[in-house]
């Protein structure tokens, strides 16, 4: 089986906390349906070291430029400070590729506010922050596509608010196809409500 390549966008004062849960179970074969499917690989516009809004210092694995999205099974760009002042413009002209292409791209926080100025929102399902946010950028157009739910996941484009990094997890679990539906369900009942009974329920799914 081929390993496939899960990047995540790293750049400075990305949002720590935002992509935990998803980039640590896909590296994480247990529960998983096809364990080894995929990997995760930090890609940053350079390969210079970038420092997280937790102050890690990340080195990228690969740069953007190198890249080609047939060798991708999905893009992740978590939120951080930088997405306002549009200086990771260059990640989203990159998601509008990756979707063209017809891979998936998953957006949370800020990073929603880069997919509204490249007009990738404009027209399809989505969510985020706020709406009010996303109308502040120029050229954003999709009001009447945004989605009250945690996350929202359609047409291989998932989109969420910084206060949703769960649910934007289990979408992209749910995007790659990494679970069974019961295995899914339950991860998702054991870290939303911490009942033991979940773990219970996880464990006989997976049995």
């Amino acid at each position: 089986m081929k390993t496939e390549t899960v990047h995540l966008a790293v750049y400075d004062t990305l949002a720590d906390w935002e992509f935990g849960y998803a980039t640590a179970q896909i590296n994480q074969p247990q529960f998983q349906k096809a364990p080894g499917r995929y990997q995760v690989r930090t890609v940053g516009a350079t390969l210079d070291p970038v420092t997280s809004l937790g102050g890690l210092r990340i080195t990228p694995d690969l740069a953007l430029a190198d890249i080609d999205p047939a060798d991708s099974a999905m893009l992740i760009l978590p939120g951080a400070g930088t997405w306002e002042s549009g200086d990771n413009a260059v990640f989203g002209a990159a998601a509008r590729r990756w979707l063209d292409a017809g891979v998936p791209v998953a957006a949370i926080c800020g990073a929603t506010m880069g997919l509204a100025a490249e007009g990738l929102l404009n027209s399809r399902p989505h969510g985020g922050n706020a709406v009010e946010q996303l109308a502040a950028v120029p050229g954003y157009t999709g009001e009447e596509f945004f989605g009250t739910e945690r996350a929202v996941r359609a047409d291989g484009l998932i989109t969420a608010g910084a206060a949703s990094a769960l649910e934007f997890a289990r979408e992209i679990f749910a995007e790659l196809d990494l679970y069974e539906p019961a295995v899914l369900e339950a991860w998702y009942g054991l870290y939303r409500t911490a009942d033991p009974t979940w773990f219970g329920k996880l464990i006989a799914a997976v049995s």
